[in-house]
């Protein structure tokens, strides 16, 4: 089971083995937007085979960055430890900024899934020679306000910055602040989390950078090199420096572009995303990007999407449907059977929250299926509902497990294993799964015979048998 931990300023090392040789070449890959954003996200991460792995909260909703892989890293065991955690959870298990070339490995991966991949995130990746020489005629603007800029002040310099020149950043902050002049809170929540991150300059892993005129910064930029990308987290400049945008774009690519910290020079710079702000998006598309990189969120679901009702299922002796008010007092008693049940694998009083009432079990089964979690049967004898079915934890790659219970006083007759197999049958064929799995205790030798009946043997462990049907 994943153990998450609170990403915090102290974690960037940590990251940072797997960001380093990261080539997905998006922002969120990156220990700058993971510290910048945590207010927003709330980044949370845990290592899991070879790889690390990011839960983040957006808009209420508990979302996964692809994993990133070490060395060793596993991205197909990673992917499973993401769904079963999401699995304990009772959470769909949502990849978010996946990059484009991991999308089709989810696509394969999960049979029924909404892909989206809105305009607004995609990030704006250049071709880091072009953003270093701005040659051609393409550019001439560019150069044009360079130029400008070089003719208004031709003592301003760019100047690498490390742990040693916070005075020099902070007071480029105060400058900044006098001149700040945006009011939405979206603004202002941007520029607090740039300060706290410009905070970090000093660690190893970050490029910080900015013109200097007459001992004083008019412009400030942090970025991160990760794979052959090298990131901008932070450009900053103060109004009235005309050019000065450009000539801090060109002069920061040619200071950290150009691989004397890594074994070759970064192909891209990713200026990040803009937003859905109007004139940011004007201003990036004026650097004429190699490409709007792609970040798609999979939101996987299962084959329950499909059914709209609880189907009713018949056997030589049986009838399977859905449970009812009439059943209520019957499922209850099921469902408090303790004796019978521990062999079950599942306490039901325990799943009750608030009071226990005669109904509860039927309104958690109601609500299981409206969530399309699970569909539990009523198994029926001459129309009496003498046991249940169900079939749960579905695995968003074609898998389920089934699960049957029989009341005490109907035991030995068969009922189990014709109730099981109908179910099986049904969400094989008419639901479309491609295995149903199930398990039992090896004390219980019953389920057990029942199981080896209809299924065939999958392993053990030190607690159960495990079975499964495929097609």
């Amino acid at each position: 089971m994943l153990i998450f931990k609170k990403v915090t300023n102290s974690d960037g090392a940590k990251l940072r083995i797997y960001y380093r040789n990261c080539f997905y070449g998006l922002c969120e890959y990156s220990v700058g937007t993971k510290m910048m954003w945590r207010d927003e996200l709330h980044p949370m991460y845990a290592e899991e085979a070879g790889c690390l792995i990011v839960k983040n909260l957006h808009q209420g909703q508990t979302v996964f960055d692809y994993p990133v892989p070490g060395p060793e890293g596993d991205e197909e065991a990673a992917l499973t430890a993401i769904e079963t955690w999401c699995l304990e959870q009772g959470i769909s298990p949502v990849i978010s900024v996946v990059p484009e070339c991991k999308a089709a490995g989810l696509m394969t991966r999960y049979p029924y899934v909404k892909i989206s991949n809105l305009r607004t995130w995609r990030d704006y990746l250049y071709d880091a020679e072009a953003l270093c020489t701005f040659a051609g005629r393409k550019y001439s603007g560019q150069r044009n306000h360079i130029n400008k800029f070089r003719a208004a002040y031709p003592d301003a310099a760019f100047r690498v910055l490390t742990r040693d020149d916070s005075a020099l950043i902070d007071g480029f902050w105060a400058d900044y602040d006098a001149v700040f002049t945006k009011e939405d809170e979206k603004a202002k929540s941007e520029l607090r989390y740039a300060k706290r991150t410009m905070a970090l300059a000093g660690k190893p892993w970050f490029c910080v950078g900015g013109m200097e005129l007459n001992g004083r910064l008019i412009s400030l930029s942090l970025g991160e090199r990760c794979g052959d990308t090298l990131i901008v987290h932070i450009e900053k400049a103060l109004y009235g420096y005309e050019g000065v945008y450009p000539a801090t774009v060109q002069a920061f690519a040619q200071a950290f572009s150009d691989g004397a910290r890594y074994s070759e020079r970064a192909r891209y710079i990713n200026r990040e995303d803009d937003a859905a702000d109007r004139g940011l998006r004007t201003s990036k598309l004026q650097y004429l990007p190699v490409k709007l990189a792609p970040k798609y969120c999979f939101e996987p679901t299962n084959e329950l999407i499909h059914v709209p009702q609880i189907p009713e299922l018949r056997t030589q002796r049986l009838t399977l449907s859905a449970i009812t008010e009439e059943d209520a007092e019957s499922y209850y008693r099921l469902c408090m059977d303790r004796d019978r049940n521990r062999w079950w694998g599942y306490d039901d009083p325990a799943g009750v929250e608030g009071e226990l009432r005669q109904d509860s079990f039927l309104r958690i089964a109601q609500a299981d299926f409206e969530k399309r979690r699970a569909v539990n049967f009523a198994v029926r004898l001459d129309g009496k509902m003498i046991g249940e079915a169900i079939l749960y934890r579905f695995d968003y790659q074609g898998g389920a497990e089934l699960g049957c219970r029989i009341a005490p006083e109907y035991a030995g007759h068969g009922y189990g294993t014709e109730a099981f197999t109908a179910v099986a049958e049904w969400g094989l064929y008419k639901v479309h799964l491609a295995r149903i799995v199930a398990k039992c205790f090896h004390e219980n030798e019953a389920s057990r015979k029942m199981l080896s009946a209809c299924m065939r043997p999958n392993g053990q462990d030190d607690t159960f048998y495990y079975f499964q049907k495929v097609v």
